[in-house]
């Protein structure tokens, strides 16, 4: 798994320090609020065990996030392979409260973006959350994406409710268009 350094951030493995920090940041009801259900710590163990495992297989996935200057765990950041309805590669991030409103999303978005560019050769990176989820649509379009409301979502493996509905939003590769791929 490779690392990805910003200014302030480092997008690295998984530790087995990170899952206590992690555990607690699914336990959160602020942090899940637009994500569902809060998670156990044996569920959540286990979703680091995934995210590992698919990383190894694909050569991407979810980055463990941490402050450069500090050491400390600040969540996740990464790439996704998504198939609801929209099939293609996702970029997301979930970080700590203490970590909203610094920019911290942004600027690792903005590293995996280039990753997904300049690394994978992706031609385009997809973005999607629930149409509430203002904070995170920020970020997507700080980093440049944007939305066709026509793509807008309900996303079928969420249960009828607030989460079901979402937004899609999407960036292509400096340079290319999606007209030029056609």
């Amino acid at each position: 798994m490779p690392e990805l350094r910003t200014d302030r951030l480092l997008l690295r493995p998984w530790r087995e320090s990170d899952l206590e920090p992690w555990a607690a940041m699914n336990a959160d009801p602020e942090v899940r609020k637009y994500l569902g259900d809060l998670l156990t710590r044996e569920q959540s163990d286990a979703v680091v065990e995934r995210m590992r495992t698919d990383f190894d297989a694909r050569g991407f996935g979810w980055w463990a996030l941490e402050l450069r200057e500090t050491g400390e765990f600040i969540g996740r950041a990464g790439l996704d392979e998504i198939d609801i309805p929209f099939a293609g590669v996702d970029v997301g991030w979930r970080l700590v409260r203490s970590a909203w409103g610094h920019g911290y999303a942004t600027e690792a978005a903005r590293a995996c973006l280039a990753f997904a560019f300049g690394t994978l050769g992706l031609r385009e990176v997809l973005a999607s959350t629930t149409v509430g989820n203002l904070r995170s649509q920020a970020v997507m379009h700080r980093i440049g994406m944007t939305r066709d409301p026509a793509d807008d979502f309900e996303d079928p493996s969420v249960p009828e409710g607030p989460l079901r509905p979402c937004v899609l939003y999407r960036t292509t590769s400096p340079g290319r268009t999606a007209d030029a791929e056609k």
